[in-house]
């Protein structure tokens, strides 16, 4: 039987085995994935030991994406675009590395704005860190002429721009309104407006009627700067269609089988996320 977990620090909230247990019923797969908590000081023995757990591959979450990347024995492009991985699993004696949020962040975008034009247009991204370099590569990949990036520290965002060249521009915080007047899409790539965080200030009266708003936050599903754009007639993305994306790349490779992203998928998942104790 085929098995692959996800790890982090703490794994308690994540809902990976919610996705990937579904598909193996869907599918008929005899397969397990499960959680597993895996301390600071455990984590690189744990995956240079992955497959003697018993484990064909696994995902990870913070804060270990990075030192998943390091691990790794082979690097796919996005991983090394990214410099963080989220995804593990073996070929012969390698350990191999890929980042797919960029991936399941763009096939998400795609489905959920229809009408979407990103070719030489420019594109706004609210926060620096791990999501918003790997969205940031998801819209170099394509073809978008300027991605802007706004963080409350502004070093940061200038990383970002050592990291993928000039057509990532750096600004402000305080210049993410001004700034995004004229972008194709926004994107919330902070945890600002999730549950127990502070709430995202951002003015989108003065976006484009065509712009596209996306928060990468799921809980809520419906955040405040969702609710803002779709009161101003917006098309408005949520963060829940991306963790489902992104998680059909590492099933596929350990247990054969290229799953599909359903409305039935999502109303699993609804149904937990609205279950669940508020944080």
């Amino acid at each position: 039987m085929t098995r692959a977990c996800v790890i982090g620090w703490p794994v308690t909230h994540s809902r990976s085995p919610l996705i990937h247990g579904y598909w193996l019923k869907k599918y008929g797969i005899e397969g397990a994935y499960e959680k597993v908590p895996v301390k600071p000081d455990e984590v690189v023995g744990f995956l240079r030991s992955l497959r003697d757990h018993g484990f064909a591959g696994c995902n990870v979450t913070l804060p270990y994406k990075e030192t998943a990347y390091a691990v790794a024995t082979r690097k796919e492009a996005a991983a090394r675009a990214v410099g963080a991985a989220n995804t593990l699993w073996y070929e012969g004696d390698d350990l191999v590395a890929d980042n797919t949020d960029a991936e399941g962040f763009m096939n998400h975008l795609r489905a959920s704005a229809t009408r979407l034009f990103l070719r030489n247009s420019a594109v706004s991204i609210l926060g620096a860190g791990g999501a918003a370099r790997a969205i940031a590569y998801s819209f170099l990949q394509a073809g978008v002429e300027e991605v802007r990036v706004f963080n409350r520290t502004r070093d940061r965002a200038d990383q970002l721009v050592h990291h993928f060249g000039s057509r990532v521009k750096p600004f402000d915080w305080n210049e993410r309104a001004s700034r995004s007047r004229d972008v194709s899409v926004l994107v919330n790539a902070t945890t600002l407006g999730m549950n127990g965080a502070e709430w995202l200030d951002m003015d989108v009266s003065t976006l484009r009627k065509d712009c596209v708003v996306a928060d990468i936050v799921y809980v809520p599903l419906e955040t405040p700067l969702l609710m803002a754009a779709r009161a101003r007639g917006l098309t408005a993305v949520d963060g829940l269609g991306m963790l489902m994306h992104q998680a059909v790349p590492g099933f596929e490779r350990w247990f054969g089988v290229r799953p599909e992203v359903t409305d039935e998928l999502r109303t699993l998942l609804v149904a937990d996320i609205e279950g669940a104790s508020p944080c």
